[in-house]
């Protein structure tokens, strides 16, 4: 029995896309309305990594939105900040230079979105990027190599990646809608956690299904399984996808009942967005903010 199997042998994935599909529904219909609340939405909001992730980007579009960042105190005095701006590579030391609050910066890096590239360039771009001033640095595992069962290239490539940018968090996404079964998206789970992740997250947003409430939950449930064996506490992101606030409050809800309190706050678990923040703002306002 290989490493990996051995692996996954000692975290089976007892879950079904079925039970899956109708425990994620029967702990929404119990407890989201109980989360559905202003209280709720500034936690979710301070949970926010504000995204932009589009070919067209800019350095002053990106000096904008950190500026904006600066100045939300004085917009929104008592309304919690959001907790990382993430951009490309190149933008990073935009980010780093406009910035004065005490947020992070997350790149994403490793080939991102597709992760089909040499390993060195996948290495070589998320250590620039922290030397350019990133403090988080997102990667997408080898989908292909991990649906053809070439575990080993997909534990190594995060292995060098954490080892290569030292103490940045490393979040790693698995990119869900890919993987497509509650096993799959188990299995990755484990794999990126026993790898090194700090955060697992579940899409890149950049393919037509993203962040889940089903995919939460077995994530989740992985993280889970990995804290009470370990003792490690890893965290979690869902993005791609979540753009109102009644899905943000879907993901809070099953993070809070399978997790515990202890994960919701910015450090445990983040929303990767570009739309929901102004839509928790408008939530929190009570009126239409288009702020970011």
């Amino acid at each position: 029995m290989d490493k990996f199997e051995t692996l996954f042998a000692t975290y089976p994935c007892t879950l079904t896309d079925e039970s899956v599909k109708q425990k994620t529904a029967e702990l929404l219909a119990q407890h989201m309305a109980e989360n559905n609340k202003r209280e709720v939405w500034m936690q979710c909001l301070n949970q926010i990594d504000l995204t932009t992730l589009n070919g067209d980007d800019t350095t002053e579009k990106v000096a904008t939105m950190a500026q904006r960042v600066n100045d939300f105190d004085g917009h929104f005095p008592g309304v919690p900040n959001v907790a990382a701006m993430c951009v490309y590579p190149a933008l990073v030391e935009t980010a780093k230079d406009v910035l004065t609050e005490p947020i992070g910066i997350a790149a994403v890096a490793g080939g991102f979105p597709a992760s089909q590239t040499f390993i060195e360039v996948k290495v070589a771009e998320a250590a620039m990027a922290v030397a350019a001033g990133a403090t988080e640095i997102d990667i997408v595992i080898s989908i292909g190599k991990f649906l053809e069962g070439n575990y080993q290239d997909v534990y190594d490539e995060i292995s060098e990646i954490k080892a290569a940018i030292r103490d940045a968090h490393l979040k790693v996404i698995l990119e869900t809608g890919a993987l497509k079964t509650a096993e799959n998206i188990y299995k990755a789970s484990i794999l990126a956690m026993a790898a090194g992740a700090d955060f697992i997250k579940t899409s890149t947003g950049k393919i037509a299904v993203n962040a889940t409430p089903e995919a939460t939950y077995v994530m989740c449930t992985a993280i889970k399984d990995w804290h009470e064996k370990t003792g490690k506490k890893v965290c979690y992101k869902p993005a791609g996808g979540v753009s109102t606030t009644d899905e943000a409050v879907q993901h809070y809800t099953l993070v809070k009942e399978i997790l515990g309190e202890e994960w919701l706050n910015n450090k445990s678990f983040r929303f990767g967005a570009s739309r929901l923040a102004n839509n928790l703002l408008t939530s929190i306002i009570g009126e239409e903010v288009k702020y970011f």
